[in-house]
């Protein structure tokens, strides 16, 4: 899966706009695909390219596009990211681009299980932290922030620190840079172990 997500310090894209869909995040004609491959060229490709198109001309005037965001590996994003349909392309886009974590308000429920099911760690902050968020950048796209998994904690500009929230599994699943099915696999031994003391109370005997 994805490389282990302990401490991670990076700048920010921002993008402030709310109920930012899935459809925005990754178009449904890239859904054909059911694997990562090619996805990040299509990563809001419609805000991106002037008609919608990779091989197009570029929106010079989007974020992913500007010079000074080109290397940051956090979204700062609206509130509600990842509304819209189920997809899990879209998370899949925004790691392949290269994101390693999103910072926003609010998220829609399906959209963070499968950011966080995908190595992409969803980051809830206050409406007062996401605002100094955005001027921070704003005034210094060089602002760098930095996320500390296992503590759950978010740097910010000013020194101070903002908690988070985070699923204790996908927490785990992160930290140990796996998945849910890694994370089952490594228990095999002890899953083993476990059924030989407790062997099946169903009788499978013929009568």
């Amino acid at each position: 899966m994805s490389a282990r997500f302990e401490r991670f310090t990076g700048t920010m894209a921002p993008l402030p706009i709310q109920n930012v869909d899935t459809d925005q995040i990754i178009p449904a004609s890239y859904l054909k695909v059911t694997d990562r491959s090619g996805l990040a060229s299509g990563l809001f490709c419609r805000w991106r390219y002037r008609d919608g198109d990779p091989e197009g001309e570029r929106n010079a005037g989007f974020v992913l596009n500007q010079p000074q965001h080109q290397n940051a590996r956090i979204l700062l994003a609206g509130d509600n990211f990842g509304c819209g349909s189920s997809r899990e392309h879209a998370p899949w886009a925004l790691v392949g681009y290269g994101f390693r974590a999103v910072i926003s308000t609010s998220f829609a429920d399906i959209f963070r299980s499968n950011a966080l099911k995908n190595g992409l760690l969803v980051v809830p902050v206050t409406g007062e932290v996401s605002a100094a968020l955005f001027d921070a950048v704003a005034a210094d796209p060089a602002t760098r922030v930095t996320i500390d998994l296992e503590s759950r904690t978010l740097s910010l500009p000013d020194g101070g620190e903002a908690a988070f929230d985070v699923d204790p599994f996908a927490r785990r699943c992160l930290l140990d840079g796996t998945d849910q099915l890694g994370y089952l696999l490594k228990q095999a031994a002890a899953i083993g172990a476990f059924e030989a003391e407790h062997p099946s109370r169903l009788d499978t005997r013929s009568a």
